[in-house]
């Protein structure tokens, strides 16, 4: 495994990516191809093949070859992310599982993983960096080889089928940068939204929802309960605020792009393949010669520049090492202090809510008194910081809703049961929410 510091030098290549978007029985093919240097990646060029499947093969395999013709890079295999609805993702935590064991770990639970039968499976699993989690993908089998047949009969070459989520993984660590501990993001199409996420408690989250765009634009609501949803999943301390994957990748379309990067440095992605090995297609070996002699100049330069001041690095930690001993009581001490002081605030904010809200309890009893006037009695009040539940009698109770909400300190009143008449009138439930509990002004 290429350590984080090392990895941008190895990141040098070409690449293509294709994503199978859309609805089913009406997807679309989006190609992407990128230049990798340990600079970054250049997108080279892209386009799309609207509802591919029902269009002929040799029409658009000859545009995508020209596309590639044109950038020079014919002899590329791609690298295909299939539509989110074909691919079942399972994250598996095997802690203590040694990399012998782990296939026979893996294979144990597959059969629970998955609704389909044994004999229409294909599964691919790759342990994530630095973690005990696997991730799993499975697809059904004709799945599989009717994409593969379709691609053959385009004279397209193939390296994989793989996840968005693995791609998107990969994408975010290529260059060895370490993304946050808590990411959140969205991808939109046609047939709805996928949300991405990553979290200390789950490596890798991946969820497709049913959310349509309507007139170019997501329902912000929609959006915001499909993110509560995935963040509860994802189980944050505080949920991060949910991004366009386009731009945490910075390009657009993403998932094309982040294909091209895993067909470009397909040894610095995760190794998620779900095409049979006997159908794998790679770029021609003699393509990687330029760019394996670049690497190995640039390692040989790195190796230089790092060991010629190599002693006056480790004498000068020393003398770093020794002054911060010297200071280290002093830093203690105050962080105790800080800690304190941090502590007493809390205590003082505690102290002044539960005043306040003696406070506000009373002046929703007020209310209440100024605005159910006889003939309304009440024979009961309760209490919380977000609701009030009165119930009583009166002579007309249809009249109290309006009355209720008109007060500045409730709002959404209901009856929690229809009034009953009696002899003497009308006898009545109701619960209101307040107004000041809903803002989160009460604690």
């Amino acid at each position: 495994m290429i350590p984080a510091g090392l990895r941008k030098w190895f990141a040098v290549g070409s690449g293509v990516g294709l994503e199978i978007a859309g609805p089913r029985g009406s997807e679309s093919l989006r190609v992407s191809a990128v230049r990798v240097r340990p600079q970054g990646a250049r997108i080279l060029g892209g386009f799309t093949v609207e509802d591919f499947q029902h269009q002929p093969a040799g029409a658009w395999g000859a545009d995508y070859a020209a596309f590639l013709g044109k950038l020079g890079i014919g002899h590329v295999a791609a690298n295909v992310v299939l539509p989110r609805h074909e691919v079942i993702l399972r994250p598996l935590s095997l802690p203590g599982v040694s990399g012998s064991d782990l296939a026979g770990a893996v294979q144990f639970q597959l059969d629970g993983l998955h609704p389909y039968s044994e004999e229409d499976v294909v599964s691919s699993w790759t342990r994530l960096e630095h973690s005990s989690t696997v991730l799993v993908a499975i697809a059904r089998g004709d799945t599989i080889q009717r994409y593969a047949t379709l691609f053959a009969e385009a004279g397209i070459k193939i390296s994989g089928f793989t996840s968005s989520a693995a791609v998107i993984y990969s994408a975010l660590r290529l260059f060895g940068a370490t993304p946050p501990a808590e990411i959140l993001a969205y991808e939109a199409g046609e047939s709805g939204v996928e949300i991405y996420g990553e979290s200390p408690a789950k490596p890798v989250f991946s969820a497709a929802f049913h959310i349509h765009a309507q007139d170019g634009e997501l329902e912000s609501s929609e959006l915001e309960r499909a993110a509560a949803q995935a963040s509860a999943e994802l189980r944050f301390e505080s949920a991060p605020a949910i991004r366009p994957l386009r731009e945490m990748l910075e390009a657009d379309p993403a998932l094309p792009y982040a294909a091209a990067l895993a067909s470009a440095c397909p040894r610095l992605c995760l190794a998620l393949n779900l095409l049979p090995i006997e159908q794998r297609q790679t770029s021609s070996p003699m393509v990687w010669i330029p760019s394996t002699a670049l690497a190995v100049l640039v390692l040989l330069a790195a190796g230089a520049s790092t060991a010629l001041p190599g002693f006056q690095n480790r004498r000068y930690l020393g003398e770093i090492n020794a002054a911060i001993a010297k200071v280290q009581p002093t830093a203690a001490r105050a962080a105790a202090i800080d800690r304190e002081i941090d502590l007493t605030r809390k205590r003082t904010l505690l102290l002044d809510a539960f005043r306040a809200r003696s406070k506000a309890d009373m002046d929703v009893l007020a209310e209440m008194t100024r605005l159910l006037t006889p003939p309304a009695w009440l024979s009961s009040l309760e209490l919380n910081a977000q609701q009030v539940a009165v119930a009583g009698e009166t002579d007309q109770a249809a009249i109290l809703l309006k009355a209720i909400d008109a007060s500045p300190q409730f709002e959404s009143s209901e009856f929690v049961s229809p009034p009953q008449r009696t002899a003497t009138g009308e006898v009545f439930r109701i619960r209101t929410t307040r107004e000041a509990g809903r803002q989160g002004k009460l604690p």
